[in-house]
């Protein structure tokens, strides 16, 4: 099959021409769209986990090339979104400034420890602390929050995700005791990104905070919302070759789900079929790559979170902040698990992960090859 030849390319080479990503999408696309009779189960515990013969070979080569890497092994992110402020006004995004729906609210650094201690006992040894652009959270603030995790949970991997900020606060964070950094590009075009965002913001200037990020030692997570309102197949294959030159330790791939009080209330949200045919690209264009299965891939399917880990991701965020707060942060409408506490949320990914075929490690997880580079 044509889709075998593209995807032993893929692996072997990690990269496709323009033409042949074109070729590659366009096979999954029809194969997805084909007759029941023609499909493939690819996990007997998950009745949902079918697909065409055409995916079923990417899968399937990203599976491999994750387990070659990381074994069976899926990592545990502890979520505490600490800050539903921002200063950005981005068109898809539920928190942006102008939002005058939005119940806002920020944690004390005492209720983010809470969360930490809570984590920590649950077996969480990866803490994520993300936020809007609130510029409450001074770099002194940021700076004695991230020192007190460390020190009080030296055995764990600390990772902001607030947006762009100057080398010199990115620095500073570092040198209190973060590990790692998310901030997604969203779409390596300028135009596509003129669309999305504020004015005010700019490609060039996320890519700028992207380089001094791992310039200064961070393990970076840059990614792209599929299906984003004006997006072209153009584009993402502009993303993936960004991604592919740029060299993440973690991609944040999830589908566009719209939010009632943007400008994109009314557009087509991403698609699933779409979000697992770049996980598996993605896998295989960078095969030590950290992926996560997000909320978002949940929230648009029960078993999404599922599906994206046998389609090549290897890491599940589940949510560590207070109940009361989580209704909250929402960047997109219908966010799941709003309102489980985190014991039972831990349960909930264990069974998930293990109905998928793998099994939760209760470690740092750091990207692959990573303290060799």
């Amino acid at each position: 099959m044509r889709i075998q030849a593209l995807t032993d390319k893929l692996r072997e080479e990690r990269t496709l021409s323009d033409a042949e990503f074109e070729e590659l999408f366009a096979i999954l696309s029809q194969g997805a769209s084909g007759p029941c009779a023609d499909q493939v189960r690819i996990c007997n515990d998950i009745p949902q986990a079918v697909c065409s013969p055409e995916e079923a070979v990417l899968y399937g080569a990203a599976r491999q090339v994750r387990e070659e890497y990381y074994g069976k092994d899926v990592y545990l992110r502890g979520l505490i979104e600490f800050t539903n402020y921002c200063r950005n006004d981005c068109r898809y995004c539920g928190i942006r400034r102008s939002n005058r729906n939005a119940e806002r609210y920020r944690l004390s650094k005492e209720q983010i420890l809470d969360c930490c201690a809570q984590g920590y006992a649950l077996g969480f040894r990866t803490f994520v602390l993300q936020g809007g652009e609130d510029l409450s959270y001074t770099d002194e603030k940021i700076c004695d929050i991230v020192s007190s995790i460390r020190s009080l949970y030296p055995d764990c991997a600390i990772t902001l995700s607030i947006g762009e900020k100057t080398r010199e606060s990115y620095k500073a964070y570092k040198d209190a005791g973060a590990d790692r950094y998310l901030l997604r590009q969203e779409t390596s075009s300028p135009a596509h990104y003129r669309y999305l965002h504020p004015e005010e913001l700019t490609i060039e200037n996320r890519k700028r905070c992207l380089a001094d990020l791992k310039d200064l030692g961070y393990q970076v997570g840059c990614g792209i919302m599929v299906g984003s309102p004006e997006q072209t197949l153009s584009n993402v294959i502009e993303d993936l070759r960004y991604m592919r030159d740029f060299g993440p330790h973690m991609v944040g791939v999830g589908p566009f789900i719209p939010h009632r009080d943007t400008p994109f209330r009314d557009e087509k949200p991403g698609t699933l079929k779409d979000t697992l045919h770049l996980l598996a690209v993605i896998r295989l264009m960078l095969p030590g790559v950290l992926l996560p299965a997000t909320t978002a891939l949940g929230t648009i399917h029960p078993v999404g979170r599922e599906l994206g880990l046998l389609a090549g991701a290897n890491v599940i965020m589940p949510n560590l902040s207070p109940v009361n707060v989580r209704g909250k942060y929402l960047l997109y409408d219908g966010k799941i698990c709003t309102g489980d506490e985190a014991a039972s949320c831990r349960s909930c990914m264990d069974r998930r992960i293990e109905r998928a075929g793998y099994r939760t490690a209760l470690v740092r997880g750091d990207c692959a090859g990573f303290a060799a580079e």
